[in-house]
């Protein structure tokens, strides 16, 4: 089994807030592979289907941001999930808005969420950064995360990313680079448009110009008989 983790706060009050993205991404997968209604276990929200070929579970921790490593950890040792089978998604302030990358593993960059799933469990995950942008000054970034997205993101990038991630999703297990490419490009590159046969037109009559009529069976005989002088 392979484990999705979305990290986030729990509540209404943080449902739309840019550092929810990694639950709307959970929400998105779940939704468009055609998963359970989520359930608590491990303080969590989760469900479980699949993705393409691969048994798969997706988690919501319910411990709030900071402390999801208690989540993941619970259900990794439940399950015998290995760390190099686990990917988190989670906002990233240092990738562009609507940017996304995935990587195995590396430096923490100061998110508590990462770091908490680091200390219980380890820093060899997989992560999917879902760029939101910088505020602009360290002082700032709290405000900015905290925020709700504006109409302005949902509309320009936001939703339309969830929607294409929903269905890439079948192409991410199992982890590898060549799969975790392959599920970006589905996100970020729209498909190409069909292209339609094209119709040739007819050409059209002359405007005073009548159809021509085919003879009849007699008007063929009666051409064929001799003229009267």
């Amino acid at each position: 089994m392979f484990l999705l983790v979305g990290l986030g706060n729990p509540g209404s009050k943080y449902q739309a807030n840019r550092h929810n993205a990694g639950f709307m991404a959970i929400d998105a997968i779940a939704e468009a592979q055609g998963m359970p209604s989520f359930r608590s276990k491990f303080q969590a929200e989760v469900t479980e289907g699949r993705l393409g070929r691969e048994r798969a579970m997706l988690l919501k921790p319910q411990t709030y941001y900071n402390e999801a490593g208690r989540a993941v950890q619970e259900a990794c040792r439940f399950h015998k999930i290995p760390p190099e089978d686990v990917i988190v998604f989670h906002d990233e302030i240092d990738l562009a808005p609507g940017k996304l990358r995935i990587k195995k593993g590396g430096g923490l960059a100061g998110n508590n969420g990462l770091k908490s799933i680091a200390a219980h469990l380890s820093p060899d995950v997989w992560r999917c950064r879902i760029g939101i942008g910088h505020p602009g000054h360290k002082d700032a970034v709290t405000h900015h995360v905290l925020r709700d997205f504006s109409k302005e993101e949902r509309e320009g990038w936001l939703d339309e990313m969830l929607a294409r991630m929903g269905p890439a999703a079948e192409h991410l297990l199992p982890l590898t680079e060549e799969n975790t490419n392959r599920f970006i490009s589905s996100v970020l590159q729209p498909p190409k448009p069909k292209r339609d046969k094209p119709i040739t037109p007819k050409p059209e009559a002359a405007a005073n110009e009548k159809p021509q009529e085919k003879p009849s069976a007699f008007d063929a005989l009666k051409s064929l008989l001799p003229k009267k002088d």
